[in-house]
């Protein structure tokens, strides 16, 4: 696989936390890839998703993003596999939402939207929401966790036909093994 295709943003994995704990590829395996390695890239993936800050992001923003995305991977994890949530996850998690609020102001600009975040604060605290409503509420019966040790991603599978990730990758690794499997029990 090339690299940029292993540094390309994932958005399919249906809701914009979801994607963003697709940030880091192979989250679980010998060498994750970082896809928003630098304040820039991570402004990138605010832009993709629609919540560009007014004011600009830097290293501190960045470092906050990460924080929140793994301590949501923890939690979103212990709720898929019907576990308690690490206390650790929870009160990071926590401490945010009440020290960063977003308060909700709409435009009718061309459709209804949201108005633009002012800082990348206000943006994170938007897909932490969005995380705790799902988690908190019935949708979190639509989240799966990725069978691939290495990735162990998390996605939304409304129809509840996925077994993989959106990731093609994980797909094919896995039908190949199971492929191989079937082999090995038919020359028993």
């Amino acid at each position: 696989m090339p690299a940029t295709d292993r540094l390309a943003f994932r958005l399919d994995c249906g809701a914009t936390w979801l994607n963003l704990l697709a940030t880091v590829g192979t989250a679980h395996g010998p060498a994750p890839v970082e896809r928003i390695p630098t304040a820039e890239r991570f402004a990138e993936w605010l832009a993709l998703n629609e919540l560009t800050p007014q004011r600009p992001v830097d290293e501190a923003d960045l470092d906050s993003a990460r924080r929140l995305r793994e301590a949501l991977r923890a939690v979103g994890l212990a709720t898929v596999e019907e576990r308690e949530p690490p206390a650790a996850a929870v009160r990071e998690l926590d401490l945010f939402l009440r020290t960063h609020d977003d308060p909700v102001r709409v435009t009718g600009e061309g459709r209804l939207r949201r108005a633009a975040p002012p800082t990348s604060a206000a943006a994170l605290s938007r897909i932490v929401r969005q995380a705790v409503g799902q988690l908190t509420g019935p949708e979190r019966r639509t989240l799966k966790c990725c069978p691939e040790q290495d990735c162990r991603g998390l996605f939304s599978d409304p129809s509840d036909r996925r077994r993989w990730c959106p990731s093609p990758a994980c797909a094919s690794r896995g039908r190949v093994r199971a492929l191989r499997a079937r082999r090995a029990g038919q020359a028993d």
